[in-house]
């Protein structure tokens, strides 16, 4: 009878075991994202609470800029309707967790990629959809043109990001001291430096033309030109989610290829009927590119009409087009100077 109930016992813990493995494994490496997304009707992306220019809500809660562009052309792609995306604010303390969590398919959120990022928090980052770098913001009244000069300043930074890492090694190479000044949140950083807690704003330059927005006098603040780091900022997914791994990163290399072949948000009807090849295997005329995906044949063709290639949504939401002005610079087609490159669809 004893040996019975051992072994009944030992047998009971090793499902227990097996199932906790299996919810263990599950949660971290689901794979049905895109049929939950499809079964849903909508695709849920994590976004920054409010960085101008990449993703910010309007009074009626209705978000716009560079992020917010990308999850809706992932939307497109799928059901061909932008609107299918639902925006999820997040801050950068919760951002990984809450993708982990699958509380979002996405991270479209200023996020850079690093390798520490990738392989500790089991993510995937499919591409770069916009090279930026750290620098700094000050007062003009400072009279500073170089990060060099910056010995002994006061420097507020927001905690839990690449930024604390780079400013410090900056300043240590650099053999200059400084007071670091921490905030969990940006709002934060951004009130202590108006307020005069430190004299020194660094965060990504795309972050520093926005949030200079934001300030009581904006001109009385400049960017120095100086970068400090590599920041390139990218889309997040989870891993073992190869499907949903491949439809975001061929979305941005979509946007991308359009730029370069001259196809717009204007001009896609006539793409349509074009006969050269590399233009109908991009919006679907020839080949099954599409169902190699998972997606309808016009996958590509959905994401310029309803969004617009990538140079679109660059201009219109930080470029020359919008209040940031900001260089199109690395972000360029690498054709045009720059590095911004896509493979082929072939």
């Amino acid at each position: 009878m004893l040996r019975t109930f051992r072994g009944g016992l030992l047998i009971g813990l090793a499902v227990a075991v097996a199932v906790a493995a299996a919810a263990i494994t599950y949660e971290r490496y689901d794979t049905k994202t895109l049929k939950r997304t499809v079964k849903r009707g909508e695709v849920l992306c994590g976004v920054n609470k409010g960085l101008p220019g990449f993703s910010i809500p309007d009074d009626k809660g209705d978000w716009s800029g560079f992020d917010v562009d990308f999850c809706r052309a992932v939307a497109a792609a799928i059901f061909d309707d932008p609107k299918k995306a639902k925006f999820v604010p997040l801050d950068a303390s919760e951002r990984f967790k809450e993708l982990q969590s699958r509380k979002v398919d996405i991270l479209s959120r200023n996020t850079t990629w690093s390798m520490s990022r990738e392989s500790n928090n089991a993510l995937y980052f499919p591409a770069v959809a916009y090279y930026d770098g750290q620098g700094f913001m000050i007062p003009r009244s400072r009279n500073i043109d170089s990060a060099l000069d910056l010995n002994n300043s006061k420097v507020c930074v927001q905690e839990g990001t690449t930024t604390v890492l780079n400013v410090a090694d900056h300043f240590r190479a650099n053999n200059m001291k400084y007071t670091e000044v921490k905030f969990a949140k940006l709002e934060d950083v951004l009130k202590a430096y108006e307020g005069g807690k430190c004299d020194t704003f660094t965060a990504d330059v795309s972050q520093l033309y926005a949030l200079r927005l934001n300030l009581i006098q904006p001109s009385d603040h400049v960017i120095l030109p100086d970068v400090i780091s590599k920041e390139p900022l990218a889309p997040v997914v989870r891993q073992r989610d190869d499907d949903w791994m491949m439809i975001v990163k061929w979305t941005l290399y979509a946007m991308i290829n359009a730029e370069e072949l001259g196809i717009t948000s204007k001009n896609i009807d006539e793409a349509l009927k074009s006969k050269k090849p590399d233009v109908m295997r991009l919006v679907g005329t020839e080949g099954a590119y599409g169902e190699d995906l998972g997606l309808p044949k016009d996958w590509a063709a959905r994401v310029i009409r309803h969004v617009g290639n990538y140079g679109e949504v660059y201009e219109r939401n930080v470029g020359e087009g919008s209040k940031l002005k900001i260089p199109r610079g690395l972000n360029s087609l690498w054709s045009n100077g720059g590095i911004q490159y896509a493979p082929p669809i072939r």
